[in-house]
């Protein structure tokens, strides 16, 4: 991005038809168009002021409280760099050293946790029908304190992956994709592979390549989804990937192996997760504290995986794509054939190409991250961003000591 282009951005975000102000993000599918092209409009320009050296800090005070119920790298930092990035502070909510433990109840951590407090993260990705759930219970209790004076402001909520969605990750997948081919304009008629991908584990989350197929069929995309039999998605999301090709001029199809959805691919996604079916069954196991039964599918599931094997990104695949360029990505961490695990998703020379791409793209996070934030505390993105580049606050003061 050139600096006149931020200009440009501005211009741009004063004609988009936004609706985000004070309200949560937790599904991209659930944002019209316009407001996820505003999402990206404003992380790549907070990612340009960055590099730049300008900050962007726009809270004197505040929290910004993360919820991690699942294990997080990525993630986890982004959120805390989006958070400092924008001058709040991050606090870590851990519920093993909370009252939660001793039955405080989500209505009241909520409030509890929300007094001085701007955004909340939530991850919470391990229980199909639960994580989304919980996230809009946080979402119902801080209305409440709101509403009846407990609560100076309404914090916002930004979904960091649950069941069903994985926003911040498929956005910063879109933006990089937007960087790579040059446009959002440019994505329409690419073909994307969203497929199924060998690994040494079990229970991987469904969000992923959810997200995926919901956000890259509102763009014209051809989407392909390819996984072995019994690894469906939820069925409801693949109705969304289906409504949003339609209306967008893309396409979404299933197929049956690997092979078929490189074919002419532009973009190539393999990934591995756990069927729709055993992650209902996980649940209800979690749910009961089956430990026992939790063993017995683990092991259920690991020898089924081990039936398809092959479904790893080689060399030999990745030449059936678009002249055999077809572009790399993965959320990490990927599984490494002969690096992480003996076998796994992708092979060691394939990753070894498209390692850099895939950090710049895990690199779009924390600013996507930021985007929600501040287009749900400001009802003017264009203005306040005009304030931001006008401003020219310097990031980093150096002296000559």
């Amino acid at each position: 991005m050139k600096p006149d282009l931020l200009q440009s951005n501005i211009e741009k975000l004063k004609s988009l038809k936004l609706n985000m102000f004070k309200k949560d993000f937790l599904l991209t599918w659930e944002k019209t168009f316009d407001e996820i092209v505003a999402t990206g409009i404003m992380a790549d320009s907070l990612k340009y002021l960055h590099k730049e050296g300008i900050g962007v800090k726009v809270f004197e005070t505040g929290l910004a409280i993360s919820i991690f119920r699942d294990k997080s790298t990525r993630t986890r930092f982004s959120f805390a760099s989006a958070a400092d990035l924008l001058g709040l502070s991050l606090a870590d909510l851990d519920e093993e050293k909370s009252q939660i433990s001793h039955g405080e109840t989500v209505r009241e951590t909520a409030n509890m946790i929300s007094f001085l407090t701007e955004v909340i993260g939530i991850r919470d990705d391990m229980f199909l029908g639960e994580g989304n759930k919980y996230m809009r219970e946080v979402g119902e209790a801080v209305d409440e304190g709101f509403a009846k004076g407990v609560l100076p402001q309404r914090p916002t909520l930004v979904n960091l992956q649950c069941d069903i969605d994985h926003p911040t990750q498929s956005m910063s997948d879109l933006l990089k994709l937007r960087e790579y081919f040059g446009s959002f304009e440019n994505l329409k008629g690419k073909k994307i592979a969203m497929t199924w991908a060998y690994s040494p584990s079990y229970g991987k989350p469904l969000s992923v390549p959810q997200g995926i197929i919901g956000l890259m069929t509102r763009f014209g995309m051809h989407v392909s989804l390819a996984h072995p039999e019994g690894y469906d998605l939820i069925p409801d999301v693949e109705k969304v990937a289906v409504a949003n090709a339609k209306s967008s001029g893309g396409s979404f199809t299933k197929v049956t192996s690997m092979e078929e959805a490189f074919k002419d691919a532009d973009v190539v996604y393999p990934k591995s997760w756990a069927p729709y079916k055993v992650m209902e069954r996980r649940t209800e196991l979690l749910m009961k504290s089956d430990k026992e039964g939790l063993k017995n599918l683990e092991k259920e599931c690991l020898a089924n995986n081990a039936k398809f094997t092959s479904w790893e990104c080689d060399e030999k695949k990745m030449k059936l794509t678009k002249d055999g360029k077809a572009l790399y990505m993965h959320c990490l961490p990927a599984d490494i054939t002969g690096v992480s695990c003996q076998q796994g998703e992708v092979a060691k020379n394939v990753f070894e190409k498209y390692r850099i791409h895939t950090y710049q793209e895990a690199g779009y996070k924390p600013f996507v991250i930021a985007a929600m934030i501040l287009l749900s505390k400001f009802s003017d993105p264009a203005l306040l961003l005009g304030h931001l580049v006008n401003r020219n606050q310097k990031r980093v003061m150096f002296y000559n000591i």
